[in-house]
């Protein structure tokens, strides 16, 4: 408990920001502190690089009993850029304010990546071994979509899932405080996504004149077609299962995310065309963010198609599979006892995460995971918001919880 606060502070300190564009920092230094921080309690850990300053880390603490199937633990070291002038605290300093640690990933996702290493760090300094083989990876490159990460190991080295049938990863096991009510949600499903290239096609001329075939026009409507579509309500048994348990509760800010889950979207977000006020492009291109619910990836495509119109194709930038994994069984019952073990007024609840993880490339190898990161957090702590934003921070208290129920959690599962 104590470590797990310094070891999430040395690693925000570490820049590995990730902006999709291959050109950064990388997870080199982010890597070789990890493999360091194992090495010391006697842990060998192999650093496995995609491409320069792209890497990865794989370990393997075997278990006292070689017959059970190996569970992978799993978290990236990259993060999302940020803009240090709009932080509170500067995103890379690990400063210590409020009770909280703050920085780039102090949410998403370093907090976990110390409590795992905390964990385990502990149990090796005593000796403590799982009832199962426990497979750390610690992933570059998630933030962009993986190929540099989980994609790379799966494909390139499928020798270190071996044996591996189950997972825990982000986002999940962290607290909402709803009225005298404190829920503990678990990540049991993710939606699809479809991050696309929209094109339109035109006819180039000149600005002054008359123009019907625009492709600017062209682009700007069915963007703005798709970005305003409101798609209807989809229930799946996971969100079946968090409304039941859910009913009646103000989530607050959880919304945004929770909302996101019972429905196919689509959020337009880049756009780019023309190379001069006088003269009317022959493209026009935009980059619009899909995500589909398990079970609803035709009809996604067959509506946004429609969206789009005759007039405007679409290609893939990244396309990943929507999962679903039943909220029962040893490792669910494990996940919910260790967290009854230190918050016994609290309730486990799954849910369906709108955006996704490397647990959908995992997946590929038949692998069965959640979202497990526990924290209790403060009733006003607006955590969803946390992702990807700015002034990010995790409560110390909150990891001390963790390490707590995440060392519960490998005794019983």
């Amino acid at each position: 408990m104590d470590e797990v606060v310094e070891l999430c502070r040395d690693l925000i300190r570490i820049d590995s920001t990730n902006a999709g564009d291959n050109a950064g920092p990388g997870e080199r230094v982010a890597a070789e502190y990890v493999a360091e921080k194992l090495a010391e309690v006697g842990l060998e850990a192999t650093i496995l690089e995609s491409d320069d300053r792209r890497a990865n880390v794989v370990a393997r603490v075997q278990g006292t009993d070689p017959g059970k199937p190996a569970l992978l633990l799993h978290g990236h070291l990259d993060v999302v850029p940020f803009d240090a002038g709009d932080w509170t605290q500067h995103p890379l300093s690990g400063e210590i304010a409020d009770g909280c640690v703050w920085g780039r990933g102090a949410v998403d996702m370093k907090d976990m990546d110390a409590m795992i290493l905390a964990v385990v760090r502990q149990r090796l300094r005593e000796g403590r071994l799982p009832g199962r083989d426990v497979v750390l990876m610690f992933t570059a490159d998630e933030e962009a979509g993986g190929d540099y990460g989980a994609k790379f190991l799966v494909e390139k080295h499928p020798e270190h899932f071996e044996g591996v049938t189950e997972a825990i990863g982000e986002v999940g096991g962290f607290s909402v405080s709803t009225g005298n009510r404190r829920l503990y949600l678990i990540e049991a499903a993710e939606k699809g996504m479809a991050w696309m290239r929209v094109t339109a096609k035109g006819r180039a001329g000149h600005g002054s004149m008359l123009n019907t075939d625009n492709a600017v026009t062209e682009l700007a409507e069915a963007v703005a077609r798709v970005g305003r579509y409101e798609w209807p309500v989809r229930l799946t048994p996971t969100m079946r299962k968090f409304q039941e348990a859910t009913e009646g509760v103000d989530l607050g800010p959880l919304q945004r995310m929770i909302g996101a889950a019972l429905r196919n979207t689509v959020n337009p977000t880049m756009l780019q065309a023309g190379y001069k006020t006088n003269v009317i492009p022959q493209t026009a291109e935009a980059v619009i963010d899909g995500r589909f619910l398990p079970g609803f990836e035709e009809e996604f495509f067959a509506t946004l198609d429609e969206l789009l119109g005759p007039n405007v194709t679409r290609e893939f930038v990244q396309h990943q599979v929507a999962l679903e994994f039943g909220f029962e069984g040893p490792l669910v019952n494990a996940m919910v006892q260790a967290l009854r073990n230190e918050d016994p007024e609290g309730t486990a609840v799954p849910y369906t995460m709108s955006g996704g993880t490397d647990l959908k490339t995992f997946s590929r190898l038949g692998i069965k995971g959640f979202g497990f990161a526990p924290l209790r957090l403060p009733a006003d702590l607006d955590f969803s918001g946390m992702f990807h934003g700015v002034d990010e921070r995790v409560p110390v208290d909150s990891l001390r919880f963790g390490v707590r129920v995440l060392d519960q959690f490998l005794d019983l599962c």
